[in-house]
């Protein structure tokens, strides 16, 4: 077998029946749900996937997508903001690094989905926090690979920066930003992984749209075709974004290397 035959199998043909399977597991999952056939038949593959065709046609999904995918996005722009400044004084100084080690670690752990009740307290019911608990769960990703890439930069350069009076903005703008782009963009898909589980819990905060929305709805209606229907765009966007977000990390990395 040729090397682009195998490259071609391992990257079509083994997905594919990967797959396969799953959607077979799945139908063999459905018949043993429950004894009702009704309720067999609407958890069923054929069913979820002519749902997902009818919803698609209809646009009745698009709104639901549309704004998840804006929430998530103003959510991980948030955590950007934030993150990539922390990561950045917690690379460069020891004394905040010693500080806030602590604290950044026992905050990383505590799930995000705890702090619902007092983001709903503090922030009323709708995007606020939705966005509050998004930006909360992206943040701690892009700060700790933030902080790694800085303490991963060559310390010549910084001394030869400093060597030159160079100001503490200039070293942090010309040195260290651009050395660390590359451990920032895989927090960021490591952030946007984690973001996109939370993302449906969140949306069940008094929203009334969106895919976390969509499942609740579809769940109080019965409408258990549409709820698998809508499973299976969560997971198609969510491998979407991940697939964009390696494309660039890895576009970036080829462009440094070339």
């Amino acid at each position: 077998m040729s090397r682009g035959i195998r490259r071609a199998v391992d990257r079509v043909v083994w997905p594919v029946v990967g797959l396969a399977l799953a959607v077979a597991l799945w139908s063999l999952g459905a018949r043993q749900l429950s004894d009702v056939e009704a309720i067999r038949s609407a958890f069923a593959p054929t069913a979820g996937f002519a749902a997902l065709g009818r919803l698609l046609a209809e646009g009745a999904l698009w709104e639901h997508i549309l704004l998840s995918l804006q929430r998530i996005g103003i959510s991980l722009l948030l955590a950007l903001l934030i993150a990539v400044p922390l990561g950045v004084w917690v690379g460069l100084s020891p004394l905040f690094a010693k500080l806030t080690g602590t604290l950044f670690q026992f905050l990383r752990m505590v799930s995000p989905l705890s702090w619902m009740p007092l983001a709903v307290m503090a922030l009323g019911v709708g995007e606020a926090p939705v966005v509050f608990l998004l930006t909360f769960a992206a943040v701690w990703p892009i700060l700790l690979n933030t902080a790694a890439g800085v303490a991963a930069l060559d310390r010549s350069w910084l001394q030869l920066a400093h060597s030159l009076s160079a100001t503490r903005s200039e070293v942090v703008r010309h040195i260290v930003l651009p050395g660390i782009v590359t451990h920032v963009l895989t927090g960021f898909r490591l952030a946007l992984g984690i973001a996109w589980i939370v993302l449906v819990p969140a949306e069940m905060l008094g929203v009334s749209a969106g895919m976390g929305y969509f499942i609740l709805d579809t769940r109080d209606r019965l409408a258990y075709d549409e709820l698998m229907a809508g499973i299976v765009v969560i997971g198609c966007l969510g491998f979407a974004l991940d697939v964009a977000a390696r494309a660039v990390t890895a576009r970036w990395v080829g462009k440094n290397r070339g």
